[in-house]
């Protein structure tokens, strides 16, 4: 069997959190949660909300991040792609309403493009790739730090009344559910840390199931409001389009444009990774908070370009990896000159 059949199944992954996702969807259309139901429900999700942004906070290591910032050009590049170019082209989508998206899906497109970067698929892609995982690693912190105010501030400022604005009680769920919550776990880390390390594997259940709760509270308020009237398979088709290209852009925007500030290979793959994904994780709770009844449209691109950034950077990664297997000592030496070696990088490779 040939090397290329043998990688094909592991360079098209779909992962299975989405199929349980799509299975949560199903549920809601099924079985929506409707009055005191949706009450109990609605309990229990802001709560998982509150909960994962305090581990979010516990597990985020304030020394790693320190010690980051002495890579302060690749994460200000990468906030800059995160928070300013994805923004930038989500505005000039609203050129594409009506005729391509409805204003509801190009709301929910404009908050993907506002959501934080992601941390462990960029981690492991760029780890996957051979490039600076130490800096993917803080790269990912900072975005995620970055996002718990720039985010809900992003979405007040350009959704408007889509995202409920700047109204006090908007302002104190951001507040209280998520900025409450994370400095708390910040505060606390010094105790629990050890604690979360020990069992991370748990506490990913703990992180995926509360998501999950998240995305049954938010559809089955689409679903008894019917809003799910306004989407077609023929927009849902345009809206993967859209999406295809918005990645498409990302991805070029930050290999070459990396290369034009004169980073190096490993910085580059860190910065692609970095700067052209989006969290599912932190972008499901944050839109419960922000869209309230109208966050079931608003979390489905989302949902759909994180399962597409999967399968494109999956296949970018090993190729990445195969490029430098393939490069002379020469070439490499090329493309790292200037740039002092990283002794955690050397050791992921």
């Amino acid at each position: 069997m040939s090397r290329r059949t043998t990688l094909l199944p592991s360079r098209l992954p779909i992962d299975p959190y989405i199929l349980l996702l799509l299975g949560t969807v199903g549920l809601a259309a099924l079985l929506p949660a409707s009055g005191t139901a949706a009450d109990v429900v609605g309990g229990a999700s802001t709560a998982a909300i509150a909960l994962l942004f305090f581990l979010y906070g516990a597990r985020l290591s304030t020394r790693e991040a320190l010690d980051g910032l002495r890579h302060w050009r690749l994460h200000l590049t990468v906030l800059i792609c995160t928070f300013a170019v994805f923004p930038l082209l989500g505005l000039a989508a609203k050129g594409l309403v009506p005729a391509v998206l409805t204003p509801p899906l190009h709301s929910g497109l404009l908050f993907l493009c506002l959501v934080p970067s992601t941390i462990q698929s960029s981690i492991a892609f760029t780890s996957i790739a051979r490039g600076n995982v130490p800096a993917a690693i803080c790269a990912g912190s900072f975005s995620s730090l970055a996002g718990i105010v720039l985010t809900p501030l992003l979405a007040a400022a350009l959704l408007g009344g889509s995202a409920g604005g700047f109204s006090a009680d908007s302002l104190l769920k951001i507040v209280f559910q998520l900025l409450v919550p994370f400095l708390a776990g910040q505060a606390l880390r010094r105790w629990i840390g050890g604690f979360l390390l020990r069992h991370k594997k748990l506490l990913g259940y703990v992180d995926r199931g509360s998501i999950l709760l998240v995305v049954y509270t938010a559809f089955s308020q689409g679903m008894v409001q019917g809003i799910w009237s306004q989407v077609t398979p023929a927009r849902l088709a345009l809206l993967l389009a859209v999406e295809a290209v918005l990645l498409a852009v990302m991805l070029a925007l930050t290999w070459y444009g990396a290369k034009r500030l004169g980073f190096g290979r490993a910085d580059r793959i860190a910065i692609q990774f970095a700067g052209s994904k989006k969290s599912l994780a932190a972008g499901l709770p944050m839109a419960s908070v922000l869209f309230g009844a109208q966050a079931a449209l608003a979390v489905l691109p989302l949902m759909l370009f994180h399962q597409m950034q999967l399968m494109v950077c999956a296949v970018i990664a090993r190729r990445r990896a195969r490029d430098e297997e393939g490069a002379e000592p020469g070439e490499e030496e090329a493309e790292t000159v200037g740039r002092r070696p990283d002794p955690a990088t050397t050791v992921q490779r």
